[in-house]
């Protein structure tokens, strides 16, 4: 099985209902190891529209990485997911954010994912659950850094608030309500 941590991602409708319904979908193929809290956040690339709400979850799967990415997307167009504009506006955005430790880069999936290490709405969520205290910690396969050691790298202007603390969120997972 395969360590695989996604990040998701909603700004428009329901925007927890949305979060909650993919990781439903994904969740009947994968199992859910940790997740996240979920953090309000500031628009990342085109600032003109709502926040988003943002989490992280680590998944295990025996899928591999193409396979995974596929499913993704069909979820995601199952959720009305439109590709019209470049960083704008998404009912649902499921990245995969590491795969094991594996680089990828082909036309269809870059694993991990390129602009990680430049999102606060991505780091933050993942330095809740990457771990730190084990060894080998979950390191950035190309940059050779560790989470916090990207967090504090990281010089951004987005704002994060917590929207729902992890516990509450892994209630709402498993009771499937919101």
């Amino acid at each position: 099985m395969s360590q695989v941590y996604l990040g998701f991602g909603s700004n428009v409708g329901d925007r927890l209902q949305n979060i909650i319904t993919a990781t439903h979908k994904l969740s009947a193929n994968n199992l859910i190891k940790d997740c996240s809290s979920i953090w309000e956040t500031s628009p990342w690339g085109l600032e003109q529209q709502e926040d988003f709400l943002n989490c992280v979850i680590l998944f295990e799967t025996n899928l591999s990485p193409f396979t995974l990415i596929e499913a993704i997307g069909k979820i995601e167009h199952s959720l009305g997911r439109k590709k019209e504009q470049k960083f704008g506006p998404r009912t649902i955005d499921i990245d995969i954010l590491f795969f094991d430790t594996l680089i990828i880069n082909t036309p269809t999936l870059i694993v991990p994912h390129p602009l990680l290490h430049r999102r606060k709405f991505v780091l933050l969520p993942l330095s809740e659950i990457a771990p730190t205290e084990v060894k080998p910690p979950l390191l950035h396969p190309i940059l050779k850094k560790e989470i916090n050691e990207l967090m504090e790298d990281l010089a951004s202007n987005e704002t994060c608030h917590l929207f729902i603390p992890a516990d509450r969120f892994r209630c709402l997972i498993n009771t499937h309500q919101v």
